[in-house]
């Protein structure tokens, strides 16, 4: 398994945070795993949040269970967000957060350009792997992020 992947849970994580959850995996190595559900709305808009309550009413996703104080990024632009790190492709995740916002404030940037995400989904060494060995996540052939 590699960075850059789609997973789709099973029914074995149904009635959990994760029923029906597609995951797009951004890190995996030997300390393990991080990734994002891309297809669970957050309900409530990047402007109803305080802290960003003069921004755009941009959508937010479900990103994971974990750390969910903080908000998170994927995108396809690097030619205008700098200190992204490269998943695959031409799929980025983080870097500049300010930079991002400004750019997503003034259109330049569309939901076909950026996902943001409450929290995210991380795994240790090998927990992934057993997961997947035991049925509650398949590989997808390939996912839809923008």
């Amino acid at each position: 398994m590699h960075a850059g992947i789609f997973l789709h849970s099973t029914s074995l994580l149904d009635d959990t945070f994760f029923e029906k959850a597609q995951i797009f995996i951004t890190e995996h190595n030997e300390k393990g795993a991080m990734g994002f559900v891309v297809n669970h709305p957050f309900p409530r808009r990047f402007n109803e949040l305080e802290e960003f309550r003069h921004s755009m009413a941009f959508p937010m996703y479900e990103g994971g269970p974990v750390d969910r104080e903080h908000l998170f990024f994927i995108h396809q632009r690097p030619d205008l967000i700098d200190g992204g790190t490269l998943v695959a492709g031409n799929i980025y995740v983080g870097g500049n957060f300010n930079t991002a916002v400004r750019l997503i404030n003034n259109k330049t940037l569309t939901e076909k350009d950026i996902k943001l995400f409450i929290g995210y989904c991380g795994w240790d060494d090998k927990e992934l792997e057993a997961e997947i060995e035991e049925g509650s996540w398949e590989p997808m052939e390939e996912g839809d992020l923008f």
